[in-house]
Protein backbone atom coordinates (compact mmCIF):
# COMPACT_ATOMS: atom_id res chain seq x y z
CA UNK A 1 0.00 0.00 0.00
CA UNK A 2 1.02 3.55 -0.69
CA UNK A 3 -0.48 6.27 0.32
CA UNK A 4 -0.42 9.72 -1.67
CA UNK A 5 1.12 13.12 0.03
CA UNK A 6 3.24 15.48 0.89
CA UNK A 7 6.04 15.85 3.86
CA UNK A 8 5.93 17.84 6.82
CA UNK A 9 3.56 19.60 9.31
CA UNK A 10 2.78 21.73 6.99
CA UNK A 11 0.58 19.26 4.61
CA UNK A 12 -0.01 17.21 7.47
CA UNK A 13 -3.84 18.06 7.46
CA UNK A 14 -4.38 19.36 3.95
CA UNK A 15 -6.72 17.45 1.60
CA UNK A 16 -4.05 16.20 -0.70
CA UNK A 17 -2.48 14.06 2.42
CA UNK A 18 -5.87 12.14 3.05
CA UNK A 19 -3.68 8.88 1.06
CA UNK A 20 -1.09 9.00 3.67
CA UNK A 21 -3.69 9.71 6.84
CA UNK A 22 -5.49 6.34 5.47
CA UNK A 23 -1.92 4.40 5.50
CA UNK A 24 -1.22 5.84 8.85
CA UNK A 25 -4.74 3.98 9.90
CA UNK A 26 -3.15 0.90 8.84
CA UNK A 27 0.19 1.44 10.45
CA UNK A 28 -2.03 1.13 13.40
CA UNK A 29 -4.11 -1.75 12.24
CA UNK A 30 -1.04 -3.74 11.81
CA UNK A 31 0.58 -2.78 14.95
CA UNK A 32 4.02 -1.72 12.73
CA UNK A 33 5.85 1.41 12.63
CA UNK A 34 7.63 3.17 9.42
CA UNK A 35 11.50 3.17 8.67
CA UNK A 36 13.15 4.89 6.44
CA UNK A 37 14.09 3.16 2.99
CA UNK A 38 16.75 3.65 0.55
CA UNK A 39 13.87 4.59 -1.90
CA UNK A 40 12.93 7.31 -0.70
CA UNK A 41 10.50 6.18 1.08
CA UNK A 42 9.19 5.30 4.73
CA UNK A 43 7.82 1.68 4.82
CA UNK A 44 6.89 -0.46 6.96
CA UNK A 45 6.45 -4.31 6.56
CA UNK A 46 3.19 -6.23 8.48
CA UNK A 47 0.24 -8.20 7.90
CA UNK A 48 -3.06 -6.93 7.46
CA UNK A 49 -6.24 -8.97 6.43
CA UNK A 50 -3.77 -12.26 6.47
CA UNK A 51 -1.51 -11.03 4.50
CA UNK A 52 2.04 -10.05 4.06
CA UNK A 53 1.87 -6.62 3.26
CA UNK A 54 4.28 -3.60 3.10
CA UNK A 55 3.45 -0.12 3.87
CA UNK A 56 4.88 2.91 2.43
CA UNK A 57 4.49 6.77 1.65
CA UNK A 58 7.28 8.92 -0.04
CA UNK A 59 9.30 11.38 2.32
CA UNK A 60 9.15 13.84 -0.58
CA UNK A 61 6.41 16.16 -2.46
CA UNK A 62 3.09 14.18 -4.26
CA UNK A 63 4.74 14.87 -7.87
CA UNK A 64 7.53 12.86 -7.16
CA UNK A 65 5.56 10.15 -5.41
CA UNK A 66 6.21 7.48 -8.69
CA UNK A 67 9.82 7.53 -8.16
CA UNK A 68 9.77 6.10 -4.48
CA UNK A 69 7.16 3.75 -5.16
CA UNK A 70 9.12 2.50 -8.45
CA UNK A 71 12.02 1.80 -6.79
CA UNK A 72 10.19 -0.39 -4.23
CA UNK A 73 7.94 -1.99 -6.95
CA UNK A 74 11.81 -3.21 -8.09
CA UNK A 75 13.42 -3.81 -4.59
CA UNK A 76 10.67 -6.34 -3.38
CA UNK A 77 10.28 -7.67 -6.85
CA UNK A 78 6.33 -7.00 -7.59
CA UNK A 79 4.56 -5.33 -10.19
CA UNK A 80 1.68 -2.45 -10.39
CA UNK A 81 -0.82 -5.05 -9.67
CA UNK A 82 0.14 -5.38 -6.30
CA UNK A 83 0.54 -1.96 -5.36
CA UNK A 84 -2.27 -0.53 -3.68
CA UNK A 85 -2.67 3.33 -4.01
CA UNK A 86 -4.45 5.55 -2.08
CA UNK A 87 -4.81 8.87 -2.77
CA UNK A 88 -7.18 12.17 -2.40
CA UNK A 89 -10.24 12.28 -5.25
CA UNK A 90 -11.74 15.71 -6.26
CA UNK A 91 -13.85 13.91 -8.36
CA UNK A 92 -16.16 11.83 -5.73
CA UNK A 93 -17.71 13.97 -3.46
CA UNK A 94 -16.36 14.42 -0.07
CA UNK A 95 -16.71 11.48 2.49
CA UNK A 96 -17.07 8.95 -0.51
CA UNK A 97 -14.76 5.98 -0.44
CA UNK A 98 -13.88 4.03 -3.61
CA UNK A 99 -12.05 1.77 -5.41
CA UNK A 100 -11.22 1.59 -9.10
CA UNK A 101 -8.05 -0.34 -11.28
CA UNK A 102 -6.37 1.20 -13.91
CA UNK A 103 -7.74 4.45 -15.94
CA UNK A 104 -7.22 8.21 -16.12
CA UNK A 105 -5.57 10.15 -13.55
CA UNK A 106 -7.77 13.10 -13.72
CA UNK A 107 -4.90 15.48 -13.72
CA UNK A 108 -3.73 14.40 -10.29
CA UNK A 109 -0.26 14.81 -10.53
CA UNK A 110 0.60 12.14 -7.67
CA UNK A 111 -0.77 9.64 -10.13
CA UNK A 112 0.72 10.78 -13.18
CA UNK A 113 4.00 10.37 -11.76
CA UNK A 114 3.36 7.11 -10.10
CA UNK A 115 1.86 5.61 -13.72
CA UNK A 116 5.07 7.21 -15.30
CA UNK A 117 7.58 5.73 -13.08
CA UNK A 118 5.66 1.48 -12.85
CA UNK A 119 5.18 2.28 -17.03
CA UNK A 120 1.70 1.13 -16.00
CA UNK A 121 -1.49 2.65 -15.12
CA UNK A 122 -3.34 -0.96 -14.08
CA UNK A 123 -2.90 -0.72 -10.46
CA UNK A 124 -5.68 -0.88 -8.26
CA UNK A 125 -6.29 2.28 -6.31
CA UNK A 126 -8.58 3.40 -3.26
CA UNK A 127 -9.94 6.87 -3.99
CA UNK A 128 -10.98 9.54 -1.05
CA UNK A 129 -13.20 11.62 -2.01
CA UNK A 130 -12.81 14.71 -1.14
CA UNK A 131 -14.91 16.92 -3.75
CA UNK A 132 -14.17 20.01 -6.06
CA UNK A 133 -13.79 23.19 -4.36
CA UNK A 134 -16.83 25.96 -4.73
CA UNK A 135 -16.69 28.53 -6.62
CA UNK A 136 -13.74 29.61 -8.76
CA UNK A 137 -10.40 28.26 -6.06
CA UNK A 138 -8.31 26.45 -8.49
CA UNK A 139 -8.06 23.44 -7.29
CA UNK A 140 -4.25 22.96 -6.52
CA UNK A 141 -4.92 25.68 -4.11
CA UNK A 142 -8.01 23.45 -2.72
CA UNK A 143 -6.21 20.55 -2.68
CA UNK A 144 -3.20 22.11 -0.35
CA UNK A 145 -5.57 23.55 2.20
CA UNK A 146 -6.23 21.74 5.39
CA UNK A 147 -9.72 20.53 5.73
CA UNK A 148 -12.59 22.46 7.21
CA UNK A 149 -13.88 21.86 10.58
CA UNK A 150 -16.60 20.25 10.11
CA UNK A 151 -14.75 17.74 7.42
CA UNK A 152 -12.41 17.08 10.46
CA UNK A 153 -14.89 15.84 12.38
CA UNK A 154 -15.97 13.51 9.65
CA UNK A 155 -12.19 12.58 8.51
CA UNK A 156 -11.76 9.37 11.43
CA UNK A 157 -14.62 7.43 10.08
CA UNK A 158 -13.95 8.05 6.17
CA UNK A 159 -10.49 7.30 6.95
CA UNK A 160 -11.71 4.01 8.35
CA UNK A 161 -13.54 2.96 5.56
CA UNK A 162 -11.11 3.86 3.39
CA UNK A 163 -8.64 1.27 5.21
CA UNK A 164 -11.49 -0.94 5.36
CA UNK A 165 -11.49 -1.22 1.76
CA UNK A 166 -7.87 -1.76 1.12
CA UNK A 167 -8.59 -4.67 3.41
CA UNK A 168 -11.12 -5.94 1.06
CA UNK A 169 -9.08 -5.69 -1.60
CA UNK A 170 -6.51 -8.46 0.24
CA UNK A 171 -9.29 -10.41 1.22
CA UNK A 172 -11.11 -10.90 -2.06
CA UNK A 173 -9.08 -9.13 -4.91
CA UNK A 174 -9.18 -5.80 -6.58
CA UNK A 175 -12.74 -6.46 -8.77
CA UNK A 176 -14.83 -8.10 -6.68
CA UNK A 177 -13.87 -5.68 -3.63
CA UNK A 178 -14.97 -2.92 -6.09
CA UNK A 179 -17.75 -4.51 -7.52
CA UNK A 180 -18.84 -4.81 -3.26
CA UNK A 181 -17.48 -1.80 -2.07
CA UNK A 182 -18.50 0.48 -4.45
CA UNK A 183 -22.00 -0.22 -4.44
CA UNK A 184 -22.49 0.46 -0.69
CA UNK A 185 -24.87 3.76 -0.44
Amino acid sequence: MFGLGNPGDRYARTRHNAGVGVVEELLARAGVKFKSHKSGALVAEGSLAGERVVLARSTGYMNESGRPLGQLVRFYKTGPGQVIVVHDELDIPFGEVRIKVGGGTAGHNGLKSVGNHLSSKEFPRVRVGISRPSGQMDAADYVLQNFSGSERSRLPEIVERAADAVERILEVGPDKAMNGFNART
